[in-house]
């Protein structure tokens, strides 16, 4: 059995920081939104997609160093406040299966945030960046699933995600795999579990220390063993 986790809002409690910092610049640009309304519209996104649905929203153009510009800042505000979510590691101690990530982060931004939580080593080198896999394309598309399962040897049948967006939902489900949502951290808002229902997850979880029996639930209903 493979799961594969997501980063961002899974792993590590960055999702909130990001929201925070994207609300900053669209509310510049004109923008009427909280920071509850951002979250659910745009978690899980790059920043290229964020910015390009706020343009269309706007209906006017964006400057062009606009997702640079958020990177930078994210980067700032990562460094400075990224905690792990809570009760990572010891969920980690509790789970025997293969793992890896797969995320629409960049490598360098993955391995950034992972050495600054001390989560780094728990899954190196199985990281995969979907914008640096197959033909690019961030989740929802699949293909980061896809990739990861070839390469660690699973089927998509023997594998589970936990996500924590209904567009990596969409993407592991499009993959054919099974998922477990997770709605724990900081950037949770109120019907996040139904929306992450709705987009293809089975179930969902609130506290990383339930994931281990959920996983070996999931696995006893398809009759899959380990």
């Amino acid at each position: 059995m493979l799961i594969i986790f997501d980063c961002d809002g899974v792993l590590v409690d960055s999702e909130i920081i990001a929201s925070e910092v994207n609300l900053e610049l669209v509310k510049d640009l004109g923008m009427d939104i909280t920071l509850d309304e951002l979250s659910q519209r745009y978690s899980g996104l790059t920043a290229e997609l964020i910015f390009a649905q706020v343009a269309e929203e706007l209906a006017k153009p964006l400057p062009d160093d606009l997702a640079k510009r958020s990177d930078e800042m994210l980067d700032a505000a990562l460094q400075q406040s990224l905690q792990a979510v809570a009760g990572v590691h010891d969920m980690l101690d509790a789970m025997d299966d293969a793992r890896c990530i797969c995320s629409n982060s960049t490598t360098v931004r993955l391995e950034q945030n992972l050495k600054l939580t001390n989560l780094l080593d728990r899954f190196r080198p199985y990281i995969y960046s979907a914008l640096e896999v197959r033909q690019n394309l961030p989740k929802p598309s699949p293909d980061v699933f896809l990739h990861a399962a070839e390469t660690l040897g699973s089927t998509p049948a023997q594998t589970i995600v936990i996500e924590d967006s209904s567009h990596g939902v969409e993407g592991a489900v499009a993959a054919g795999m099974r998922v477990i949502g997770f709605v724990g951290a900081s950037h949770s808002y109120a019907g996040h579990a139904e929306k992450l229902m709705d987009a293809g997850a089975e179930t969902t979880v609130h506290n990383l220390s339930d994931l281990p029996s959920t996983v070996e639930a999931l696995k006893s209903w398809s009759g899959i063993g380990v």
